[in-house]
């Protein structure tokens, strides 16, 4: 299938292209950095969402990872992916996974931040009621803490890590490759789920406390 990635240059976005590639899909993938992906059916395009968006034709999976902490976190996280989403939402669409946050739903985070991503699942529920027609589904991930460069700063500081693991029931973070094989499934495993909001945070939600 024909799936476009935003976001695809670094951690949760880029193993979700490799995990696509890997598994014999065509993957356009958008972010303003270079990427290091080298691969017959990658194709990346250096672009900012919430610029002028390229015309691509007959997107079939559009997954939703762009976004950023600081900044302008809402026109960002919130305007730029509804613009994107509605852009490429065509008769040719599967389905569409939007890779939100557990504190969408716990608020333990920064306050744009929270609100950005509690306006995506709101907004994913939204659209898996208009894709419906097209029999194509939508639906959100929200991690925890995950492994990532973005989160360098927490990871190289030994005890502020012990401190964040403290806040998981599992003592443990996910991995970028984790939450790309759950983004994998719903959009081209599941047939039938959608306008759900899925949970990876290794048990944070049941204590919710936000350390930074």
């Amino acid at each position: 299938m024909k799936v476009l990635v935003t976001g695809s240059s670094s951690g949760i976005g880029q193993a979700i292209a490799k995990k696509f590639l890997n598994e014999g899909h065509e993957v356009i993938g958008m972010d303003i950095l270079e990427s290091t992906i080298n691969h017959p059916s990658y194709t990346h395009l250096i672009q900012d969402i919430c610029g002028k968006l390229p015309d691509i034709d007959n997107i079939e999976i559009i997954v939703n990872n762009a976004g950023i902490q600081e900044g302008e976190v809402i026109k960002t996280n919130l305007e730029a992916t509804i613009k994107l989403t509605e852009k490429y939402i065509t008769p040719s669409i599967k389905s569409i996974v939007f890779i939100a946050s557990s504190s969408a739903t716990t608020g333990s985070e920064f306050p744009e931040y929270v609100a950005s991503k509690g306006g995506i699942v709101a907004y994913m529920k939204n659209v898996a009621l208009r894709v419906a027609k097209y029999g194509a589904t939508a639906n959100s991930i929200s991690p925890g803490g995950v492994i990532t460069p973005l989160n360098s700063h927490i990871l190289e500081d030994e005890k502020l890590y012990e401190a964040v693991l403290n806040e998981a029931l599992l003592h443990k973070w996910a991995t970028a490759e984790e939450i790309a094989e759950f983004a994998y499934f719903v959009t081209v495993v599941n047939k039938s789920m959608t306008g759900e909001d899925i949970f990876i945070d290794n048990g944070e939600k049941l204590k919710s406390n936000f350390i930074w």
